[in-house]
């Protein structure tokens, strides 16, 4: 995505955001459905194409009553914008949590955009130039130029690539998920390592 295309995104965000900055438990209701990636179609709340979402369940994970959740859906469905956005929204798979039990690494990246706007193509050329392989990118990018992404690796990722990212201005904070217990010892000022002990293969069975 270039910079204008993330710019645009930012912005588009920032509109839809801005219809419920005056109604804060809607709010709640809306920070849910774009968590889980929950659609609003025809009054009802939807888990992919068909899996209709409890008005009940929405109602705790928001911690608001039920009532809240209606008036936020017919809110939605009433604003021709809204409508459109929230109609097309889709849960995506996250192998985050899964990547270390296979064998892969996971790069949690926390960064300042308003130090640097370019830093996560900063750090996809650091991690292109060591040759690894990127399996899946997610990103969460928050008010006042704060986002956080998690790279998904098929592989190792070498300890000087960690560091050249700790340089990368608007780093702030780097974590790794690895199934390497050695990569505990590694020292960086922005590092965080999380050991995760990868899945052994099934035993052979004898028939």
């Amino acid at each position: 995505m270039s910079q204008k295309d993330r710019e645009a995104s930012e912005t588009t965000f920032a509109i839809i955001s801005g219809y419920f900055d005056n109604f804060p438990a809607r709010r709640k209701v809306v920070d849910v459905l774009l968590k889980y990636g929950l659609s609003v179609r025809n009054g009802k709340v939807y888990l992919g194409e068909s899996i209709e979402v409890p008005i009940s369940t929405i109602a705790k994970a928001a911690r608001v009553n039920r009532r809240i959740v209606y008036m936020t859906i017919e809110y939605i469905e009433r604003i021709p914008s809204l409508r459109i956005f929230f109609s097309k929204l889709r849960p995506t798979l996250s192998l985050v949590d899964l990547a270390p039990f296979m064998g892969w690494e996971v790069l949690e990246i926390e960064e300042l955009s308003e130090v640097n706007r370019c830093v996560f193509s900063d750090v996809l050329k650091a991690i292109f130039e060591s040759n690894c392989q990127i399996r899946q990118v997610i990103g969460e990018k928050y008010e006042m130029g704060f986002g956080r992404y998690y790279i998904v690796l098929e592989g190792r990722v070498p300890p000087e690539v960690i560091q050249k990212i700790s340089n990368i201005p608007g780093v702030l904070k780097i974590t790794l998920r690895t199934p390497e217990k050695d990569k505990t010892k590694l020292v960086c000022t922005y590092c965080e390592v999380k050991y995760c002990p990868k899945m052994n293969p099934p035993a052979d069975k004898t028939c």
